[in-house]
């Protein structure tokens, strides 16, 4: 098949991208101190009030908890990524009606369907410093002391922000501890469907165009955040009201040109740019590796274990998608570590930074022992990685009714302490979100599949050494010698299987105000495995929580430290993102990924045409490929391309996360959704390639043709303050 491009002199393009594209995902904060830098690249809004929470258009921009939205509309309504809200369609599809397929639009209100009960919608509206609150008279203090003591100042921070009803708030730990923020977020528990195009347009391509260039994909879906007649938010209910936020984006139809500003606001999820040059190199030795490999049998084994069962296909479909993604992002990040020094220029920075720290006494009486001390606690955690991998990973995955137990169980006997020494999730402010976790279990579970990768899970746990396996998993399962396989174990998973009760919602719920008496004596056949794990579940915990406060010792520390070198080179000093609001920049530029391929910045409706076939992932809904074979744009054709843009790329600094980011222009108004980067930004996460490393936006302009001339929801494209074709 051949795909359609357009050819520009690139040459001119990609070494002004060399120049312009500038790292970071910079929290809202500090985006006055850059201010010089986002004027030079085109912004035209004011810096300062581009970084306040209550203005636009940061209070236009929803959280997911996983992925990015953005309000359109008076009325609550939010663009996200089509992948983003496939787990909000399968939750809703039938094998009698596959939403995933046929599409969805609500024509009203009283239509929209409602999410998964856990799905939330976060609007951040404050962002508070609590660093010194938490960490007074801590310093040199690490370990299960330093994380107690975190832990309790932070649950009562919390508690002191939460008096305002209707908010969640949390302390978000930058820079490895160096510092806590208190995050204040308007938390909307009422989410429903809109409207969602089918699956061939929102993820045409599949897994062989993931992270690829060029990309033809409609990757956007609209849900909608809903409230209580008094406007407060509200669990679901038939008699709330659509959401009326202060702002909402304005939408761009004409979209953006080549060398056009481009800006992304969002919530990044987990970057590694600031970890040291063997932890890169555990993960390219051992974690990802592993990682890929695991994912792949667990593909394999959910394909042969659904094949021919379309029931189960659909409760497991958003379970591959993202296990597809995260196999194919660490396959990716290798290729591209391969093809770069990138472990041997962390290891320079790291001589540099420790040749600085020892130039100066103050320096050194303040840094010395920064680098040596996180490198033992690393040493420490290294030594524990096979027992982490396979043991640990069924205490705290393993088969879904285990881990149901687990966390019923552990809910007893949490609420037997005051709610502010409960863990974290279990506390009186989780319970909703548990309830609806609860309820929702068996719309993404099938024992047939869930048994089969239990069985995948045990075989590389019996492989282990004795000495590194869990005491308490081998007596609940019966191992009781080495060279044990699976299929020793088929009488233990049978009875495992048979009974138990857990399948079904009502005894689930039953159990959520069960009190932990009731769980060690019932016959329940996953209840009492949980129970028989629970010690080396606690066990696990602890070596987290001492890990943690390691950390936040340790690494704050060594990122002081690193912080205060790289400034003292003039380069970026923004935290790795952690899932809280960002803003990026950049502009709409090609790239060579190559000698003599030149990747140019838009994709068109062409392209699509020449990549639809008759089978899956290339399939494409009749009247879209009849419209473009008819060459008929409507009014959404680019004068300059001559025809409707698709995709397009950029320059700007996402990672994981990102997804659904509303894409800005200089004024803030979007010009399309962030949905993906290129094969070789993959390994962005741990370091920023400006030549190469590329953001893969849906255009506004193919958005709304999809909406206009395939899908007819003009309601939905009058309500963003457009006017669909006549």
């Amino acid at each position: 098949m051949r795909t359609f491009v357009r050819f520009t002199a690139l040459a001119t393009v990609l070494a002004a991208a060399a120049v312009s594209a500038d790292e970071g995902m910079w929290p809202p904060s500090q985006l006055p101190s850059i201010e010089a830098k986002l004027k030079a690249r085109g912004l035209e809004l004011d810096a300062k009030d581009l970084s306040s929470l209550t203005e636009y258009p940061l209070n236009a921009i929803v959280g997911l908890g996983y992925c990015t939205g953005s309000f359109l509309s008076p009325n609550g309504l939010v663009a996200t990524n089509h992948h983003c809200g496939f787990g909000i369609v399968q939750f809703n599809s039938t094998k009698e009606k596959n939403l995933m397929v046929d599409g969805f639009l609500a024509k009203d209100f009283a239509a929209e369907l409602p999410a998964d009960p856990n799905q939330r919608l976060y609007v951040t509206e404050a962002i508070t410093d609590i660093s010194a609150r938490l960490t007074k008279g801590l310093d040199g203090v690490g370990g299960l002391k330093r994380y107690d003591a975190i832990d309790k100042r932070s649950k009562q921070a919390v508690a002191d922000c939460e008096r305002d009803p209707g908010y969640r708030c949390d302390v978000y730990n930058f820079n490895g501890g160096r510092n806590y923020l208190m995050i204040k977020q308007l938390e909307i528990k009422d989410v429903r469907l809109v409207y969602a195009p089918s699956e061939w347009i929102g993820n045409f391509g599949g897994d062989i165009d993931n992270w690829m260039w060029p990309r033809h994909t409609g990757d956007f879906t609209f849900l909608r955040g809903y409230v209580g007649p008094d406007g407060k938010p509200a669990p679901y209910s038939k008699d709330n009201k659509p959401y009326q936020p202060k702002s909402w984006l304005k939408v761009d139809p004409k979209g953006l040109e080549v060398g056009d500003y481009a800006m992304v606001t969002g919530y990044p999820g987990r970057t590694n740019r600031s970890r040291l040059a063997e932890e890169l190199r555990d993960a390219i030795e051992f974690s990802y590796p592993r990682g890929i490999k695991n994912m792949g049998e667990a593909l394999d084994t959910i394909a042969r274990v659904t094949k021919d069962r379309p029931e189960a296909a659909i409760k497991y479909a958003s379970t591959v998608q993202g296990i597809s993604n995260g196999w194919k992002n660490q396959q990716g990040q290798l290729e591209g570590f391969a093809k770069t020094t990138a472990v041997a220029d962390k290891e320079a920075e790291e001589a540099r930074l420790l040749a600085w720290i020892d130039a100066d006494a103050g320096r050194k009486a303040k840094y010395g022992k920064a680098v040596t001390a996180l490198k033992a606690e690393l040493a420490r955690i290294r030594a524990l990685r096979e027992t982490e991998l396979y043991g640990n990973g069924l205490l705290s995955m393993g088969p879904t009714l285990y881990g149901t137990a687990r966390d019923l169980y552990k809910l007893s006997l949490e609420r037997r302490k005051p709610d502010a020494e409960r863990g974290f999730g279990f506390q009186s402010r989780d319970e909703i979100k548990f309830k609806g976790r609860m309820a929702s279990i068996d719309k993404r579970y099938d024992a047939e599949v869930d048994r089969a990768l239990f069985e995948l899970s045990l075989a590389r746990y019996l492989k282990l050494a004795k000495a590194a396996r869990i005491p308490e998993i081998d007596r609940a399962l019966g191992i009781d010698r080495d060279g044990m396989t699976v299929a020793d174990l088929d009488a233990r998973l049978d009875a495992l299987y048979a009974n138990t009760t857990l399948g079904g919602m009502n005894a689930r719920m039953a159990l959520i105000e069960a009190k932990p008496r009731d769980f060690e004596k019932s016959s329940d056949s996953f209840v009492q495995l949980a129970v028989a794990l629970y010690p080396a579940f606690e066990r696990m915990e602890t070596e987290w929580k001492v890990r943690a406060g390691n950390d936040g010792l340790y690494r704050a520390a060594y990122l002081d430290a690193l912080i205060a070198f790289r400034e003292s080179e003039g380069r970026p000093a923004y935290p790795d993102a952690n899932n809280s609001l960002r803003v990026t920049y950049g502009k709409v530029t090609g790239y060579s990924p190559k000698d003599g391929v030149a990747n140019t910045e838009f994709t068109t409706l062409e392209g699509v045409l020449a990549k639809v076939t008759d089978a899956d992932p290339f399939l494409h809904p009749k009247r879209a490929v009849e419209l473009m074979q008819k060459k008929h744009y409507g009014k959404y054709a680019d004068p300059k391309l001559g025809t409707v843009p698709v995709n397009f790329l950029t320059d700007v600094d996402i990672t994981g996360g990102n997804s659904g980011s509303p894409t800005l222009n200089k004024r803030g108004e979007v010009v399309g959704l962030v949905f993906d980067g290129n094969w070789e930004s993959v390994s962005a996460s741990w370091v920023f390639n400006p030549s190469l490393t590329r953001a893969i936006h849906v255009d506004i302009r193919y958005m709304l043709w999809i909406m206009d001339e395939v899908d007819q929801a003009d309601h939905l494209i009058r309500e963003m303050g457009l006017e669909p074709s006549p």
